[in-house]
């Protein structure tokens, strides 16, 4: 499959698969061991949906335990999280949905690797 963008991370790495005015599609994938930052977007609501893998998912302080099979539905401004703890990779697809895609939508709270 080709990918429109390639993004590698601290955490992983992520897969724009298609983008479009309306949504866009990425394929994400969190190492073993590692979790994105706690975060929130203005702009977008994100769908997220795990094919590979588990995890623990942190919505508003919230924990909870996520598979492969589960579907999350993560409004604006909620603010999330997800941790890998486990030894294989978690991997997720991200549909969002909204006014605005772009990265300097993510509002970082809290973050493993300093970032602003």
């Amino acid at each position: 499959m080709k990918f429109l963008q390639k993004d590698l991370r601290p955490w992983g790495q992520y897969f724009v698969v298609h983008d479009e005015k309306s949504y866009k599609l990425k394929r994400i994938e969190i190492k073993p061991g590692q979790r994105i930052s706690y975060q929130f977007h203005k702009k977008r609501s994100e769908t997220w949906t795990i094919v590979k893998g588990s995890g623990v998912l942190n919505l508003d302080g919230i924990e909870k335990n996520v598979k492969y099979g589960d579907t999350i539905t993560i409004s604006k401004k909620v603010k999330h999280r997800i941790y890998n703890n486990t030894n294989s990779d978690l991997i997720f697809i991200e549909v969002q949905t909204g006014s605005y895609f772009g990265e300097d939508d993510i509002i970082r709270i809290e973050d493993d690797y300093k970032r602003i």
